[in-house]
């Protein structure tokens, strides 16, 4: 792979702030191998098959050297790149593990991608070897595999999770004693590059985002340390791994801190409840829609959640609604965040939950965040701007791509999100400078439309684009989502609009509505999917008929 080099004079500055802890991942778990050998690591979860899989750590350990000797047998070594396409699945944390005993980077990729994406994402790591299961939610995972193994000249090894044969997972890189030399320790250093880390493509473009140790583990200690972790957390994680979410937030907090780490595979609120409820969990990281699906589940009331404290979320404002069920319904607290592959979890809203129903949180240790005007000039506050960031968790560049590397000569990235930030710091995300709906020269607050909308009797979900106009530039039209049996047009949505107050040269001029919005596998709203849809419906009416 490419190589790319953490700036030296970022180096020092962070050494100067303190923020990186100059460590990696398996320094962690070499101490709880060491001082909790014998207490749970992992607890898997396999919808599919209705199976656990329960490891200390000292069997994690074990199978994380016996992997590491099997990938350093076969080449795999400082620098090299291992993709995996794994569900929620102990093998994920294992491997990731193993990555860093050889010194390899993890490049983690949603179970549900397919050949597109794969065969660009692969090709493009110049990966070594690709792990992934046989199958998995009755796709044939095995046979896209081998398929990149033939058209990859680059990938050498293809290796499937319950598969057999040569490229048996469990047969090539377990059935070996572990060699103790793959036991302990790791050719890294806190700058050395450990995850590559694809975003989750909803402009249709994915970056290669690379994250040294330092960048991951720096926020994360920020993180624990705000949110008061400590070592009687158990993690329940239904995020996916192969997100920042699941992977920063799950898998790497749950073994800094050497505490139980939950996995769920395929979610369902039922089953989280009943996971939840056995394991004891107490925290949680994932996206608005699986806090809503949990609060809002049937007989969630009936289950015993006293254990669970703390449901973080990002992606997406989060609906009042929403906060309230949760707080009603899971006896919870609510933290808001807004983070980006490229900079983890840049703010939050505190363990009060002040401002936790308005904003998207306020810095945290270590980062800066600012509101800017196209001239980079801070805006005053309360007036909408581009959002840049600045942060100890700021990736080091974009794989093969340093145009694209957004950072300024004084360490700010253009994140190409707006925001308004108030007069305690916190910020609100009013969306993606290429969501900007703009209709006669006029802004559309577009967020605090769909927000409105997400209030609205019989709706479950909204999203606002826009649509191209001859005359006005663009019109906006929402994308809604229906409880069954609600019945909603535009007459009733205007007449919401109106008693909420909202002026009328906001409301969407036209109304579409959907079984269900398209969003990537992590939650979020795939507004250019929405965008290429409303510009259909351009072609096929006219302008006159949307109103």
């Amino acid at each position: 792979m490419q190589a790319v080099q953490v700036d030296a004079r970022r180096i020092a500055l962070e050494r100067e702030r303190g923020i990186w802890p100059d460590r990696v991942l398996t320094d962690y778990l070499d101490r709880w191998i060491d001082e909790r050998g014998n207490a749970t690591a992992i607890i898997g979860y396999r919808e599919e098959s209705g199976t656990t899989t329960r490891l200390s750590w000292r069997e994690l350990g074990e199978r994380v050297a016996r992997i590491a000797q099997g990938l350093a047998a076969r080449g795999v070594g400082k620098g090299d790149v291992v993709s995996l396409q794994l569900p929620n699945w102990w093998e994920f944390v294992a491997v990731h593990l193993a990555c860093l005993r050889v010194g390899a980077i993890t490049n983690p990729l949603m179970p549900i991608f397919r050949h597109r994406e794969l065969s660009f994402m692969v090709g493009h790591a110049e990966s070594k070897v690709f792990i992934a299961p046989s199958r998995f939610r009755g796709f044939d995972h095995g046979a896209l595999a081998r398929s990149l193994s033939y058209e990859l000249p680059l990938l050498e090894h293809v290796f499937l999770v319950d598969g057999d044969g040569p490229d048996s997972f469990e047969q090539a890189l377990l059935a070996a004693p572990a060699d103790p030399a793959f036991a302990r320790g790791t050719p890294l250093d806190g700058n050395g590059l450990v995850q590559l880390l694809y975003t989750s493509g909803t402009t249709g473009e994915p970056k290669g985002v690379l994250h040294t140790s330092n960048t991951l583990l720096g926020t994360i200690l920020q993180f624990i340390e705000r949110l008061q972790c400590d070592d009687r957390e158990v993690v329940f994680m239904p995020s996916p791994l192969a997100h920042q979410a699941g992977f920063a937030y799950g898998l790497m907090l749950g073994v800094v801190l050497g505490v139980p780490i939950v996995l769920l595979d395929i979610w369902h609120p039922r089953r989280a409840a009943e996971l939840m409820e056995q394991y004891r969990a107490t925290y949680t990281f994932a996206s608005t829609p699986f806090l809503a699906d949990l609060a809002q589940f049937d007989d969630i009331e009936q289950r015993d959640l006293r254990a669970f404290r703390l449901f973080v979320t990002s992606g997406a404002p989060i609906p009042p609604v929403v906060v309230k069920q949760a707080r009603q319904n899971l006896g919870v607290k609510v933290i808001a965040s807004w983070g980006m592959s490229e900079v983890c979890s840049a703010t939050t809203t505190l363990l009060s939950e002040h401002k936790v129903e308005e904003s998207d949180g306020i810095a945290m240790p270590g980062s800066e965040v600012k509101v800017v005007d196209d001239q980079d000039n801070e805006m005053p506050r309360g007036q909408q701007g581009s959002l840049r960031v600045r942060s100890a968790a700021l990736f080091v560049g974009y794989l093969k791509r340093p145009q694209l590397y957004g950072v300024d000569e004084q360490g700010w990235f253009n994140t190409g999100d707006i925001a308004r930030m108030d007069d305690e710091g916190y910020i609100r995300i009013c969306g993606r400078e290429k969501d900007i709906v703009i209709r006669g020269g006029e802004n559309i607050p577009v967020v605090e439309i769909e927000a409105a909308l997400y209030r609205m009797p019989g709706v479950l979900e909204a999203a606002i684009v826009g649509m191209p106009d001859p005359r006005l530039g663009e019109r906006a039209c929402a994308f809604v989502a229906a409880q069954p049996g609600a019945q909603i047009d535009m007459t009733s949505m205007r007449a919401f609009l109106e008693a909420q107050q909202i002026s009328k040269s906001f409301w969407p001029e036209r109304l579409e509505i959907l079984e269900q919005l398209p969003r990537n596998p992590t939650g979020k709203v795939l507004k250019f999917v929405l965008r290429q849809m409303a510009q259909k419906l351009v072609e096929q009416a006219s302008p006159r008929s949307a109103t």
